[in-house]
């Protein structure tokens, strides 16, 4: 059985997947920042609670940055 190493079209959809999990990702936290600061709004918690998730927001971002360069989708 061939690995996803020996196989390049195997490999290249296991990439392009975890895009698409990165996208999903990225795209289901920014919403719960923003019902974070909403729920939160003039309260010194909001930051506090929110700053965890943008710095993975952030995360996600620059690996999704790698693989659109790979996939020439930028």
């Amino acid at each position: 059985m061939l690995s996803s190493e020996d196989n390049p079209s195997q490999s290249k959809n296991f990439e392009f997947n975890n895009y698409k999990s990165l996208v999903s990702a990225e795209i289901e936290l920014i919403q719960r920042v923003f019902e974070i600061r909403h729920f939160f709004s003039n309260s010194p918690d909001s930051e506090r609670i929110v700053q965890p998730i943008l710095q993975r927001i952030s995360k996600i971002q620059s690996e999704k940055l790698i693989l659109e360069k790979k996939f020439n989708l930028i």
